[in-house]
C-alpha cells in the first residue's frame, strides 16, 4: 500500500518490502505500538539496522490519512554501500581515496547539491550518519541531477567509529570550520583524504572536530557571516581537485 513512490504504510506491506530488498531512509513507528506482527517487523529493523523512530500518532496522521496501522516508512532513492567495502575497493584499484563526510546535513536540497558537486569532481564516496541527516529521497535525487546514482553513498550508524576506521586505513581528515585561522589552501590534499562538512546550524560536532587532522576555514572578506554548506563544500572539494591535478 503506497501513498507516494517513496512512502509505504502498514505493518505487512513494510515487512514484505524489507523482505524484497528495498532500502529504507527512515521508519516512523507510533509510540506504544505492540502486537505479533509488529514484533516481526521490529526484529527485521534491528537485524538490518534500518533507522526507525518512535513518534506520536499525530505525526503519522500528518504523513498519510490512510490506515497506516501505526507505522509509516520512507524508501530510500539509492542503495547504500558499506564505507569499509568502498574504501577497500578504492585502494585495490590503485587510486588515492578522496571522500566527503557530512555531519548532520539536514536540508534535502543541500544534500542533493553537495552530491552533485562531489560526483562531478570525481570524489569516491559520500559518508553520513544514519541519525540526524537529510532523507535521501526523490527531492535529493532531483537536486543532485541524478548524481546520487553515480557515486557510492554510505550511511553509518556510528559515524565516530567510521571516522576511526578511515583514519586507521590511512585517510587524513580535513574539517571545514570557522573555529580556526588556518586556510583550506594550507593543507596538502594529495594523500588519502576525507573532507568533512558540518551542519547548516552549528557546523561539525566538537567530538568529530577533535578526531580531524586539519581544521581549515574558507576566507571571508564580505559582511555576510557564512556560506551555504553546499557552496562551501564545492570550494573545499575543488581545492583538493586543483591540487591533485597538479
Amino acid at each position: 500500500m503506497k501513498q507516494a513512490d517513496n512512502l509505504i504504510y502498514g505493518i505487512r506491506p513494510i515487512i514484505e518490502s524489507i523482505k524484497s530488498g528495498k532500502e529504507f531512509d527512515k521508519v516512523f513507528i507510533q509510540k506504544g505500538l505492540r502486537g505479533e506482527h509488529f514484533g516481526e517487523l521490529h526484529s527485521h529493523l534491528k537485524e538490518l539496522e534500518i533507522p526507525f523512530q518512535h513518534v506520536p500518532i499525530e505525526k503519522l496522521n500528518r504523513l498519510t490519512r490512510k490506515n497506516h496501522q501505526g507505522i509509516v516508512a520512507f524508501v530510500s532513492a539509492v542503495s547504500f554501500q558499506p564505507i569499509e567495502e568502498v574504501v577497500q575497493m578504492i585502494f585495490e584499484k590503485g587510486e588515492v581515496p578522496l571522500i566527503l563526510v557530512l555531519d548532520r546535513i539536514t536540508d534535502v536540497r543541500n544534500f542533493g547539491a553537495i552530491a552533485r558537486t562531489a560526483e562531478c569532481a570525481g570524489l569516491h564516496a559520500i559518508l553520513f550518519p544514519t541519525q540526524g541527516s537529510a532523507q535521501v529521497n526523490a527531492d535529493a535525487m532531483k537536486t543532485s541531477a541524478g548524481a546520487l546514482n553515480n557515486i557510492p553513498v554510505c550511511r553509518s550508524k556510528n559515524l565516530s567509529k567510521s571516522i576511526d576506521y578511515l583514519k586507521n586505513s590511512g585517510l587524513q581528515f580535513v574539517a571545514a570550520t570557522e573555529k580556526t585561522e588556518k586556510l583550506l589552501y594550507d593543507v596538502d590534499y594529495n594523500p588519502p583524504t576525507a573532507i568533512m562538512m558540518g551542519s547548516e546550524d552549528d557546523g561539525i560536532s566538537p567530538a568529530y572536530l577533535q578526531k580531524c587532522n586539519h581544521l581549515v576555514s574558507i576566507p571571508m572578506t564580505g559582511q555576510t557571516a557564512s556560506l551555504n554548506v553546499s557552496v562551501a563544500s564545492g570550494i573545499m572539494i575543488y581545492e583538493a581537485v586543483r591540487q591533485r591535478r597538479g
